[in-house]
């Protein structure tokens, strides 16, 4: 599969498939594609699979393409794409993230190790991709990437963690005393941390849902008085 990240701020990416090459993606991140590009939705690896992915906030059914031909295919909110290659090896992925993949990577969900989705809030559980090909993932905002050695450690903010390698020990921390935990959250800050310890790879979003969702708010007084509102992430914002 040959493919092209475009834009800068809000970047998407344009994949051209051959004759019977397959990608599959998330639901609704389909902006464009060629006439000859066939296109059908799936529960991919069976009942149980798409009912982890369900329960990971994600989608029931997979959107798969088939090519020949062009699909362009963005994330809903500014930010980069991010292609992270596998082979044989698997990554865990903040399940908001995913755009798309080859069809030689298998998607799943599993439990966030010792609740790091419950404490930062992105969910129970995270996406997990394991196999051969590329998987392509939406970092909002800006990202950063660490590759850690053994042994070799760093601690993210839980809501900007994007995804990670599955071999890696991974473990929540806590900020501080109770007082720091309130003054914390009255400020937005984060007050749970991600630990993850090399080797491996880790990648992290700039900016996180909470984060945005929480300033645009700030705009919106009539979202605690009852009126129209929308969700955004889960977050409900009123107008």
């Amino acid at each position: 599969m040959e493919y092209r990240i475009l834009g800068y701020d809000m970047q998407h990416i344009r994949a051209y498939l051959q004759p019977g090459e397959v990608i599959y993606a998330e639901g609704g991140h389909v902006v464009a594609k060629s006439p000859s590009v066939s296109i059908a939705f799936k529960a991919q690896g069976g009942l149980l699979k798409s009912l982890e992915r369900e329960i990971t906030g994600s989608r029931f059914f997979i959107t798969e393409l088939t090519g020949p031909g062009m699909v362009e295919l963005s994330s809903f909110l500014p930010g980069r794409v991010i292609q992270i290659p596998l082979q044989g090896n698997g990554i865990k992925v903040e399940s908001n993230s995913f755009l798309f993949a080859e069809s030689g990577v298998q998607y799943s969900a599993s439990l966030a190790p010792l609740g790091a989705g419950i404490l930062g809030g992105e969910g129970i559980f995270l996406a997990n991709f394991k196999g051969n090909g590329n998987v392509f993932v939406h970092a909002l905002g800006g990202v950063s990437s660490y590759v850690l050695g053994p042994g070799e450690e760093i601690e993210v903010e839980a809501e900007h963690l994007l995804a990670f390698d599955e071999n890696m020990q991974v473990t929540i921390t806590r900020l501080g005393n109770l007082r720091t935990m309130i003054l914390g959250e009255i400020e937005k800050e984060g007050i749970f941390f991600v630990k993850a310890v090399g080797p491996g790879r880790v990648w992290v979003h700039n900016v996180s849902l909470g984060q945005l969702v929480g300033k645009l708010a700030r705009y919106f007084p009539a979202a605690q008085g009852g009126g129209p509102s929308v969700n955004l992430g889960g977050f409900q914002i009123g107008f």
